[in-house]
């Protein structure tokens, strides 16, 4: 079944509405935003999803893994068997912002992840204490190779296809369905509850990941969010 990231929340209310929604993770946001969050509202976010998962890093990131696809493919299932454990998974945001702020900040806020959305180099992510998302905007992935970006992945557990950063723009669903096809992909950009089944049926991503897709008036919608995750994972809604 595919996984649903739901990012931008800025209180708690919007992330249990997100958790009670059936959401797998949940993104709050450091990095230059409207959605921006205090570290404060970060560790009530995190408090009222159970808190951080001890350790996460070590359970998820596959040391010594030098193939990249093969990587990614362990991650994700190490990450499967996180959620079995806590659902959702608290995802903190950045954009080209210094590892040791990335660090301290992720670690302040109880998150269990790090997302790195900015264009980061790929040797930052090996200084992360927390497993990383990495997102790439389609315009630095070769079509022709599309995995040759990803082999100095060292410290990413996921890549995030994602030329939107939060704007509502749909991205090049060809280029994610074929890296779909051989690794698990996380796709942002342009999703709603209107389109995300489409997605997933055209794209088969491990993860979909919404944000401004899930809003009325620039805040979280409560019953968008359902709407979502029913649509992503083939659940109908009551």
């Amino acid at each position: 079944m595919t996984r649903v990231k739901i990012c931008g929340c800025t209180s708690v209310e919007d992330a249990v509405a997100a958790a009670e929604a059936g959401a797998d993770f949940v993104g709050v946001v450091f990095a230059p935003s409207r959605r921006r969050v205090s570290v404060e509202t970060a560790r009530r976010i995190s408090e009222a999803l159970g808190g951080a998962v001890e350790g996460s890093a070590g359970q998820v990131l596959q040391a010594g893994v030098v193939d990249p696809i093969t990587r990614f493919q362990r991650s994700a299932a190490a990450l499967e068997r996180l959620l079995s454990n806590k659902r959702p998974l608290l995802v903190a945001v950045f954009q080209d912002q210094p590892m040791e702020e990335v660090n301290a900040l992720s670690a302040r806020a109880g998150a269990d992840l790090v997302q790195l959305s900015g264009s980061e180099p790929w040797e930052w992510c090996s200084l992360a204490e927390l497993p990383v998302i990495k997102a790439l905007d389609e315009k630095v992935i070769d079509a022709e190779d599309p995995f040759a970006a990803m082999f100095n992945a060292q410290g990413v557990a996921l890549c995030s296809l994602d030329c939107s950063h939060g704007r509502g723009r749909r991205g090049d669903w060809g280029l994610a369905a074929a890296i779909s096809r051989r690794m698990p992909l996380v796709l942002a950009g342009g999703l709603t509850p209107l389109n995300v089944a489409e997605a997933v049926s055209f794209v088969r991503p491990w993860c979909v990941d919404v944000s401004s897709g899930v809003e009325t008036n620039g805040r979280k919608d409560a019953a968008k969010m359902r709407e979502f995750v029913a649509a992503a994972k083939g659940v109908a809604v009551t």
